[in-house]
């Protein structure tokens, strides 16, 4: 008996040995984070920041050589087109009216006449251009009411005839700012030639200058009366309600971006997304340095807001905001975190993992953006995948 307890106590001995050695090479499972693949929407934008301004921005200077009394207006104060007096101007006098500085002034005048002119015709064709705007939007809503032409190509239209009307009213206060040069050329010549014929008593008549526009003052860059050159520039009025967004984006951004594209407007210092669209990528880059030294080819993009009125409401002229464009978006597609993903030779790959061991599968990615990325083919919609896979992790760990 006694020797049977001690051959069950040596076996014992024995398979707790074993045991022990079995449980220590046996292999350990790997701490991983997990996530899977999931069906949805999925958005690729450009980030990067803009800055607001004023999309038509008219100065008003000095029209001759003279004294400017005090500028009462401040700026934010809202001006109407003809009746607001800006500035008041005094003539230097007197002064020698020779040949040559009657020509100039002449040839003020018959630029400023040709420069209405020119306006004039310009109005006439943006005019065309926003009757056939607005007859191609009613068309396409026709079409589109009738589901033969997409969603996507009515908004086009509808887009295109928006920026037509503004296209048009621009061009209508761009003829009153000419109609004004054109009252400032002539008044000049009159001033000087009325300081040359009354040089015994200096007596010349002031120059009353009045707002070109419908808006309010943007700058006051004179305040105090002083004498002043001609072309001095006194007072910068805009109006508000057509303020757009400049972006400078990197020139291998901005070849991906197209007018029409949607954009988010965020970052703005309110609590809501605003929304707009590229309206245009100009067609020259230039040379910035980057924070850190960088020299960078960059291209401005034109962005207008899809509310204009409502903007205004809360952006003003230099306000800084962060636009996000979009350049490609779906509502149903696969994606996976982008965390996961990892190159195999040329390919893309991920873990995936079956009865708790990483099994490698190559697969085919779409578009990508920072988060997630689209899946072709090589997944399925609640396959378990690796996020952060280590170095520990290989096939069959």
């Amino acid at each position: 008996m006694k020797r049977l307890l001690q051959r069950v106590s040596l076996l014992l001995l024995l398979a707790a040995i074993v045991a022990a050695f079995v449980y220590a090479f046996r292999p350990q499972p790997i701490a991983a984070d997990f996530g899977e693949v999931v069906r949805g929407n999925m958005r690729v934008t450009i980030d990067e920041e803009g800055e607001t301004r004023i999309h038509d921005r008219f100065v008003v200077s000095a029209p001759v050589p003279g004294r400017v009394l005090r500028i009462d207006l401040e700026p934010g104060d809202p001006v109407q087109a003809g009746r607001t007096l800006v500035a008041t101007f005094l003539p230097t006098g007197p002064v020698l009216l020779d040949v040559r500085s009657r020509t100039e002034a002449e040839a003020r005048v018959r630029a400023a006449e040709a420069a209405v002119e020119r306006v004039r015709a310009n109005l006439e064709r943006v005019r065309e251009e926003r009757s056939f705007a607005e007859s191609q939007m009613e068309r396409y809503g026709e079409l589109f009411e009738q589901g033969l032409v997409s969603r996507e190509r009515f908004d086009t239209a509808e887009f295109e005839a928006r920026r037509q009307r503004e296209a048009f009213n621009t061009a209508e206060l761009e003829i009153q700012d000419a109609a004004q040069a054109v009252e400032v050329a002539r008044a000049g010549l009159v001033e000087v030639v009325e300081d040359a014929t009354s040089a015994s008593n200096g007596n010349g008549q002031p120059i009353t200058i009045r707002s070109p526009i419908n808006g309010v003052v943007l700058r006051r860059l004179r305040e105090s009366e002083a004498v002043v050159p001609s072309g001095e520039t006194l007072v910068e009025i805009g109006d508000i309600s057509q303020i757009e967004i400049v972006s400078d984006l990197l020139s291998a951004d901005a070849v991906r971006v197209g007018a029409g594209d949607k954009v988010l407007i965020e970052e703005w210092g309110g609590g809501m997304t605003l929304h707009g669209r590229v309206r245009l990528v100009e067609p020259s880059g230039f040379m910035k340095l980057s924070a850190l030294g960088v020299e960078e080819q960059r291209v401005n993009v034109i962005i207008d807001f899809d509310d204009t009125e409502q903007a205004a409401g809360y952006l003003g002229d230099g306000y800084r905001v962060e636009v996000r464009i979009v350049t490609w978006e779906t509502d149903d597609t696969l994606k996976v975190p982008t965390s996961s993903l990892f190159r195999t030779g040329d390919d893309w790959s991920v873990f995936t993992v079956v009865e708790g061991m990483a099994v490698l599968r190559r697969i085919e990615v779409g578009q990508r953006n920072g988060l997630e990325a689209e899946i072709l083919s090589g997944l399925s919609e609640s396959d378990p995948v690796i996020i952060h896979p280590s170095d520990d992790v290989v096939d069959g760990a």
